[in-house]
């Protein structure tokens, strides 16, 4: 009951920003819930394969909240795998790729932790014994992140289908170019800028970050060895890191939990924006957002104003989301396994 509450007040909520005056809210840097850029193209719309295959979207849910029953820790994993593959060359299923000759993408290190892998084939089969050499990867991974964002408490966003597969990997370009955790802020943003992202989005996508789970090692310097110091960040409050670093010390291979750092209730929301205003940042490139108050502003937006934070969060996505996608039977292709093209 409680859910099907919380998206009649979201959806109220999409409905007020999108009449409100352009003026009246951070939200209005977006100008439609759903982008333009696309809307003239007949390869690329609203429920693409309603006819050619009217099982597929019903599938993909189904099958995401059946494992998501099983393992909640595959939701936070394809909110990150289609972030990582689409922030690489479009959403285009390249990361899901296997090596051939020499690297793949996956194999790179900023991806060496990705999950999420089996859930993307598991779902690919069950649509190719119905729809066969119909439905991409790529499309099943944008889908299946979209219900793992709403099975975790997030909104549900509306998204175009018909995207085609990649022909190849791009390892290099996803070793230089995936934002890191420990990046300086300028150079992280810097990434998401020549996306085409603004401030204020690329603030609203690290809310994902309130939903998941990070590996000691990558936070094991921030809690204890900051810049070479040998001494912890100054900035993190002093309870949360005597906490974590207990945690990371007793247990190297250990994993934070993001969902419920500095939360009073676990899961997808603005806690993680609340989390940072009081220096409860897990990783250093998330505190990094309240040094400078360009990204502060925004920090402290969503976190005093959940429906702002769920309303900005559907746009960004759905923008991430339409990245250089390939449309049309002249790109691209449908791969019938999604780690291999086909033969």
């Amino acid at each position: 009951m409680m859910k099907i509450l919380s998206f009649v007040f979201f959806a109220v909520a999409v409905i007020l920003s999108i009449v409100a005056s352009p003026s009246s809210s951070p939200s209005s840097m977006f100008n439609s819930l759903v982008t333009s850029s696309a809307s003239d193209n007949p390869f690329f719309t609203d429920d693409f394969y309603r006819d050619a295959c009217p099982e597929a979207e019903t599938t993909i849910r189904s099958t995401v909240i059946e494992l998501f029953i099983k393992d909640r820790t595959i939701a936070p994993a394809l909110i990150r795998l289609v972030f990582h593959d689409c922030f690489i060359e479009g959403c285009d299923g390249s990361v899901l790729l296997n090596a051939t000759n020499g690297e793949a993408e996956k194999d790179q290190i900023p991806n060496q932790s990705l999950k999420g892998f089996d859930v993307i084939e598991q779902i690919k089969s069950r649509i190719e014994s119905v729809c066969p050499s119909i439905v991409s990867c790529s499309d099943i991974l944008v889908l299946a992140a979209r219900e793992s964002v709403y099975l975790s408490g997030g909104p549900f966003y509306p998204l175009r289908t018909g995207r085609r597969d990649s022909l190849s990997s791009f390892p290099k370009t996803a070793l230089e170019d995936i934002p890191a955790p420990t990046d300086p802020l300028d150079s992280f943003l810097e990434k998401f800028s020549r996306r085409n992202f603004s401030l204020g989005e690329t603030v609203c996508l690290l809310g994902a970050h309130s939903n998941g789970e990070v590996h000691c090692n990558f936070i094991k310097d921030r809690f204890s060895n900051f810049n070479g110091t040998g001494l912890p960040d100054p900035t993190i409050e002093q309870e949360f890191l005597n906490r974590t670093r207990a945690k990371c010390e007793l247990d190297p291979t250990a994993f934070v939990d993001l969902r419920n750092e500095g939360a009073e209730q676990p899961g997808f929301g603005t806690h993680y924006f609340q989390g940072l205003v009081q220096n409860f940042g897990v990783l250093p490139s998330d505190q990094e957002l309240m040094n400078s108050e360009k990204t502060a502003s925004w920090v402290r937006a969503y976190a005093s104003n959940q429906f702002l934070f769920m309303n900005d969060f559907s746009r960004a996505m759905i923008k991430l989301s339409e990245i250089g996608v390939l449309t049309g039977p002249q790109s691209g292709e449908i791969r019938s396994t999604c780690s291999a093209i086909n033969q």
